[in-house]
C-alpha cells in the first residue's frame, strides 16, 4: 500500500496551494496529491475565458510549471479519484484499484457541474465547463462548424461562456429561469447592466424560461425545447447551473455535511485527521453573518488551504478571509468584495452608462459588499470598508468624486 504523511485529494487551486504552503512553512514529510485530471494543477477561471477564446495556451495556465512539483518533492497521482475513505484505517481506495494510507488528509475536490435533469442531457454537444477536457471538446466542435449555441444558466459561468462564444462568431441564446441574470449573487442594478451589455453584443437573453428537454439526432444535440413548446436550434449547449460538491466518499465514511462537507474554523471535518477546503467545504462565514455557506472562488480555496496547513502544522489560526471574486466579460472587469447576502439597501456609485461604476451593498447601515465594474480604485479602497463593516452615509458613498479611502 502506498503511504504519505499528508495526502491531498484534488489537484485544483486549493489542493495545489495546500502543497505549496506545506513546503513554504517547512514541512519535510511526504506529500501525495491525487487528481482526477491527467494534467498537473492548473487554473480553472481561464477555462471559460482566455483558454476558450484561444488567447492563452494551456501551458500558460499551469498553477506552477510541472517541474515545480518534482523539485518540491510533491508526488502527483493523476487520472485517479478516491472511491472510498476508511477513517479508522486512515486509508483510501482509488478508482484505479490502488490503496493509499495517509497520516493527515486534505479534501480539496471542488464539485461536479450540475447536470440538467431532463431528457437529452447526455447527448453529444452538451457541455459543462469544469475542466480542460470540457473546453477542449467545445473547441473541437467549434472547429467543426458549430455556430448556434444555447447557454443554459445566467450565472458567471454562463455569462462568461456567452461572451467568449459571441466573440468567436457564434449565435448565442442565453436562458435563465429566474427574472434576471446573476440573481443569486448580485443586486438588480448589476443584473440590468449585464443583461443590457450581452444584448448589445448580440446575445439573445431570455429570462424566466424553463427547459423541457434537449432534442437530438444520431446522438448529437440539435435543439433545446422550452416548456412552452418552442424549440431553439442548437449545434452546442453549454450548461452553467451550478455544481454539486464532490464529497460522496467523505459523507459515506461518516463526515457531517448536507450541502458539501461541514468544517470548523480550522477546516477540520468531523472525521479525525481529515480537513476539507474550497468549493466543497461548508463553513460558518463571518462575512455572511455567521451563516454556514460554501464559497466557490479561488480566494476561498487558497485561504482555506493556508488555514488547514497551519492547523496541521500546529499553528492554528481561524479562517476569516474577506471573500472576493472577479469576472471578465467582453472588455468589462467585474471585481467583487464581500458577500451581498441579506443586504437591505444598495448605493449606486457612478453611472452605468459610462461602463465604469460600483454598486455598494448595505445591511443595517453597514457596508457589507461591493460590485465594481471597470472601477479598480473603488474595489481596492472599498475592501477596507467591507472588512470594517463601515457605517457611512449613503449620499457620501454615492459621491464618485470622493475616493472611498477618504471614508474609511
Amino acid at each position: 500500500m502506498e503511504k504519505a504523511d499528508i495526502v491531498i485529494v484534488g489537484a485544483g487551486h486549493g489542493g495545489a496551494q495546500a502543497a505549496i504552503a506545506l513546503r513554504q512553512r517547512g514541512f519535510e514529510g511526504s506529500i501525495l496529491m491525487i487528481g482526477r485530471d491527467s494534467e498537473p494543477p492548473y487554473e480553472r477561471p481561464p477555462l471559460s475565458k482566455e483558454y476558450l477564446a484561444r488567447e492563452k495556451e494551456f501551458q500558460r495556465i499551469y498553477i506552477r510549471p510541472p517541474q515545480f512539483w518534482v523539485d518540491k518533492d510533491v508526488a502527483l497521482r493523476l487520472g485517479a479519484s478516491v472511491t472510498e475513505v476508511d477513517p479508522q484505517a486512515h486509508s483510501l481506495a482509488l478508482s484505479d484499484g490502488a490503496s493509499v494510507e495517509y497520516g493527515k488528509l486534505i479534501w480539496a475536490t471542488g464539485g461536479d457541474p450540475r447536470r440538467l435533469s431532463c431528457s437529452g442531457s447526455d447527448l453529444a454537444g452538451v457541455h459543462g465547463v469544469r475542466d480542460r477536457a470540457d473546453v477542449d471538446r467545445m473547441m473541437s466542435e467549434l472547429d467543426a462548424g458549430a455556430k448556434r449555441v444555447v447557454v443554459i444558466g445566467g450565472g458567471y459561468i454562463g455569462l462568461e461562456a456567452a461572451a467568449v462564444l459571441t466573440k468567436l462568431g457564434c449565435e448565442v441564446v442565453l436562458l435563465e429561469a429566474l427574472p434576471r441574470v446573476l440573481a443569486r449573487v448580485a443586486g438588480e442594478q448589476l443584473s440590468d447592466f449585464y443583461q443590457a451589455e450581452h444584448r448589445a453584443h448580440g446575445v439573445e437573453v431570455r429570462l424566466e424560461v424553463a427547459v423541457d428537454c434537449l432534442e437530438g439526432a444520431d446522438g448529437k444535440v440539435t435543439g433545446v425545447k422550452l416548456a412552452d413548446g418552442e424549440v431553439l436550434p442548437a449545434d452546442m449547449v453549454v450548461v452553467g447551473i451550478g455544481i454539486i460538491p464532490a464529497v460522496g466518499p467523505l459523507i459515506t465514511a461518516g463526515a457531517a455535511g448536507a450541502n458539501g462537507v461541514d468544517v470548523d474554523e480550522f477546516c477540520r471535518t468531523s472525521l479525525p485527521d481529515i480537513y476539507a477546503i474550497g468549493d466543497c467545504a461548508a463553513h460558518a462565514n463571518g462575512f455572511a453573518g455567521g451563516a454556514v455557506i460554501r464559497l466557490e472562488s479561488v480566494q476561498n480555496a487558497n485561504d482555506m488551504a493556508n488555514t488547514a496547513v497551519k492547523a496541521i502544522l500546529g499553528e492554528p489560526e481561524p479562517y476569516h478571509a474577506l471573500p472576493w471574486f472577479w469576472s471578465n466579460q467582453y472588455d468589462l472587469k467585474l471585481q467583487t468584495a464581500g458577500l451581498s447576502i441579506g443586504h437591505d439597501a444598495t448605493v449606486l456609485r457612478g453611472d452605468p452608462a459610462t461602463r465604469s461604476f460600483s454598486v455598494i451593498y448595505l445591511k443595517d447601515g453597514k457596508v457589507i459588499a461591493l460590485d465594481c465594474v471597470n472601477a479598480v480604485k473603488d474595489y481596492v479602497q472599498g475592501r477596507k470598508l467591507v472588512e470594517a463593516k463601515a457605517e457611512i452615509a449613503p449620499e457620501l458613498l454615492a459621491d464618485a468624486e470622493t475616493p472611498l479611502k477618504e471614508m474609511a
